[in-house]
């Protein structure tokens, strides 16, 4: 049994920072590329940022410059510092990975639960 569990959500000004945190548990063999993801009320869910297990990045236009993703690969952990939030940047996030668990060849992406950002103005 593999698990995500995001954390680090909340309520912030415009222009407030947050850092989210997205812990991958259980029979774990390895990790692949980990993201983050978002999806704002009557919106389809849309790519954040990813990173690669060698730490490659890939970032949403509209996060360049403002979001930074990391990760832990030794805690199998993937961060998203968010700064000068906006309130268009309220959404449900979500963190992915691509994840191969103990005894078994192919990898699998594995999603979080979410955790609820909302930037008031």
């Amino acid at each position: 049994q593999v698990q995500l569990v995001e954390s680090g959500g909340g309520l912030v000004q415009a222009g407030g920072s947050l850092r989210l945190s997205c812990g991958a548990s259980g029979s774990i063999s390895s990790i692949n590329d980990m993201g983050w993801y978002r999806q704002a009320p009557g919106k389809q869910r849309e790519l954040v940022a990813t990173i690669t297990r060698g730490g490659s990045t890939n970032y949403a236009d509209s996060v360049k410059g403002r979001f930074t993703i990391s990760r832990d690969n030794a805690k199998n952990t993937v961060y998203l510092q968010m700064s000068d939030l906006k309130p268009e940047d309220t959404a449900a996030y979500y963190c992915n990975a691509d994840i191969r668990q103990l005894y078994m060849m192919t990898y699998r992406v594995r999603w979080g639960q979410g955790t609820q950002v909302t930037v008031s103005s």
